[in-house]
């Protein structure tokens, strides 16, 4: 009877993974046969072999979505997952919707990360791309923040900027935000422009991945000198800071990039009596969060 059950089982899932929805099947056949590394083949055929049925539909049944904040999504194999490819389709659209945009102009993009899964990985080949469509980089040497990325935009005179991060999400996803000249998010009629151009890209060789090292440039403690001595000239009151230098303050960037900056800024505005929570100090979004779950600063748990 056990091996009467086992036959069938395996029957039945031969069965099931003939009646993947041909949508499903169509873009497998696509990630198998084109131009996609021997890796992510080997990963997929092996999903197939172990007719791994459910994770096959929920990679391949969509097109990771790109909307008006870019890309948010697992990390992984697949249309719709967080990989070099998916990125790869955002950055050429939006490269693409550049060039058409400022045609004649000259074009810059600043490119920022942070510390979670494939992040650096990402934004190398997120530089890589615009490169290789003629728009020079401005690559961050190494993790900053969010809003370092919007200012050091604006600061090098920047058509666009894009920051790899998942925010506040579990470890298992990653994100792409795109930004404008003005250092902010995309907005109309950027935002649906800019998602047409991405919705193009039908084929992986749409997709120019082979970078030019002559206009990739990499920026770091030289921005961000001058971003701390933008925030410091916003003080409305360094009396009020001397006479509270002994405020005490407690901060944590529970596992992410404020750890690089607002130290440093709190010195240096006046604060000496500065807490950083030493569990939490530490960036480290590389498959796991050593004190938390996911790091929200929402939820009571992380703080």
């Amino acid at each position: 009877t056990i091996l009467i059950g086992l036959d069938y089982l395996k029957t039945y899932k031969t069965y099931l993974l003939k009646m993947l929805e041909a949508s499903v099947q169509t873009k497998i056949d696509q990630w198998l046969s084109g131009n996609y590394d021997a890796v992510t083949k080997a990963t997929i055929q092996q999903l197939v072999d172990q007719q791994s049925l459910t994770e096959l539909t929920d990679s391949f049944y969509k097109d990771l979505e790109f909307g008006t904040g870019g890309l948010r999504g697992l990390i992984g194999i697949g249309s719709n997952r967080m990989n070099q490819y998916t990125i790869g389709a955002a950055t050429q659209g939006l490269a693409n919707y550049l060039n058409k945009n400022f045609a004649g102009e000259k074009i810059s993009v600043a490119i920022a990360h942070d510390c979670r899964i494939k992040s650096d990985e990402f934004a190398q080949v997120t530089a890589n791309i615009f490169s290789a469509n003629g728009i020079d980089v401005y690559l961050f040497e190494a993790l900053r923040p969010t809003p370092e990325l919007s200012f050091a935009a604006r600061l090098l005179g920047c058509k666009s900027g894009v920051v790899i991060t998942a925010s506040h999400n579990p470890k298992e996803y990653n994100g792409y935000k795109a930004y404008w000249d003005d250092g902010s998010q995309v907005v109309a009629p950027h935002d649906k422009n800019i998602i047409a151009e991405v919705n193009a890209i039908q084929s992986i060789d749409d997709i120019k991945f082979e970078g030019d090292a002559s206009k990739i440039h990499l920026i770091g403690k030289e921005v961000d000198a001058q971003y701390i001595a933008q925030i410091l000239s916003l003080s409305i009151s360094k009396e009020a800071i001397a006479r509270q230098k002994d405020l005490k303050i407690v901060f944590t960037p529970i596992h992410g990039t404020g750890v690089t900056l607002v130290p440093t800024l709190l010195s240096q505005m006046g604060f000496e009596n500065v807490t950083v929570i030493a569990e939490q100090a530490e960036p480290n979004g590389n498959g796991y969060f050593p004190t938390v779950v996911y790091p929200n600063p929402e939820e009571s748990e992380a703080m």
